[in-house]
């Protein structure tokens, strides 16, 4: 199951790569517009006018913004899919921001919804043939799940939460700050609108607990290094039977012994005979499907020459048909030969005129030239 989220980009009108300066110049048009002051009592300006200057705090930095645009709303979330936060960057204020706004500003009010559970981050290898063939596997995480004694709720069984004093129901305060009137999470009942009198034991008034949790992962063909598969609702349980979170499995293909990889493109080195180089042909290999390609040696060829085999690389993810196979040439020169094998390329030194190696007698003739010779 998925969720939808108000994108901040579409807040303000503009596009994902407008410039701070774009960016700027909608939000002061929207907040003027949406300003409470000239919209004394309507509920909706103000809840707009909240929801687009929270937008405007991230996108005008760069570092939530780049945030922003990796892993969206969840960025902001505690525990969120970048394990443990971005090096410098303050999210828990903007997180409540959001959670405040986008729960309930364009819902109608009502009471602020629990926050949902984190978000997890599991790290995956995979070996390049897995990648190439997708494959179902099985992880085992640690997560917290809802608590079975109280079901989610919190409280012991046979007994309820009641409705907070300080909030009535409602999960936050608000205070007036000159112009502004602020709404914060009631700090009494931390949001929930609700006071457990008797926690549960086992759960200790949470609603969840910590289990180890097996699950099944489908990775599709073509994934790479850096591929994410979201698994919804597989995060952290939500406190008191909230949403749970999502788990976001971060791929990682393993180095291969002969192939590398370049996008959907294969390319793996050859070592041929100098013989075959000389006199051409064909050679054989292995491909990372298991099947075997084919590829005709040109007479003459040089060490270094890539041959390509269209549509016989990486599949394209999501998509349809598949990249290359780069093979480069590699010429070997023997290091062991028989007599009958000397004394033939003897006759062959012998017949030499220079110009079965055109590159080799330019270069000379370049240095010849170079050192006066």
């Amino acid at each position: 199951m998925s969720t939808t989220e108000t994108d901040l980009y579409e807040l303000l009108g503009v596009s994902r790569d407008a410039d701070g300066a774009t960016i700027k110049s909608a939000y002061r048009k929207l907040a003027m517009k949406h300003h409470p002051d000239r919209n004394p009592g309507c509920t909706e300006s103000e809840g707009k006018f909240k929801a687009v200057s929270a937008a405007y705090e991230v996108l005008k930095d760069p570092q939530k913004r780049a945030a922003y645009d990796r892993f969206g709303h969840a960025a902001f979330q505690q525990g969120g899919p970048g394990g443990g936060g971005h090096p410098g960057a303050d999210f828990g204020d903007i997180g409540d921001i959001f959670e405040t706004i986008f729960g309930s500003a364009f819902g109608g009010g009502g009471r602020t919804r629990a926050r949902r559970g984190a978000d997890l981050r599991y790290d995956l290898q995979i070996d390049l043939e897995d990648a190439f063939s997708g494959k179902s596997t099985e992880i085992e995480i640690e997560v917290s799940e809802n608590c079975e004694t109280c079901h989610g709720s919190g409280a012991t069984p046979g007994t309820r939460a009641r409705t907070c004093n300080l909030c009535h129901g409602q999960g936050q305060v608000r205070a007036k700050q000159g112009f502004f009137v602020v709404e914060r999470p009631c700090p009494n009942c931390h949001g929930s609108g609700e006071v457990i009198s008797s926690p549960c034991r086992d759960c200790r008034g949470e609603g969840r607990v910590d289990k180890a949790q097996a699950l099944e992962v489908e990775i599709p063909p073509g994934v790479d290094t850096g591929t994410r598969i979201r698994l919804s609702g597989k995060g952290e349980a939500g406190p008191r039977g909230a949403p749970p979170g999502d788990l976001y499995i971060f791929l990682h293909v393993k180095p291969h012994a002969i192939f590398e990889r370049e996008g959907t493109t294969l390319a793996t080195r050859v070592p041929i005979s100098f013989t075959k180089a000389a006199l051409g042909g064909s050679i054989t290999i292995p491909n990372i499907d298991g099947e075997e390609v084919t590829l005709e040696i040109p007479a003459g060829i040089q060490s270094g020459k890539q041959l390509r085999q269209r549509g016989a690389g990486m599949p394209v993810l999501q998509g349809r048909g598949r990249g290359d196979l780069v093979i480069e040439i590699a010429v070997e020169t023997p290091t062991r030969i028989s007599k009958e094998q000397r004394a033939l390329l003897e006759q062959f030194r012998e017949l030499e005129t220079g110009d079965e190696c055109p590159e080799s007698r330019g270069f000379f003739d370049k240095l010849k030239g170079a050192l006066g010779g």
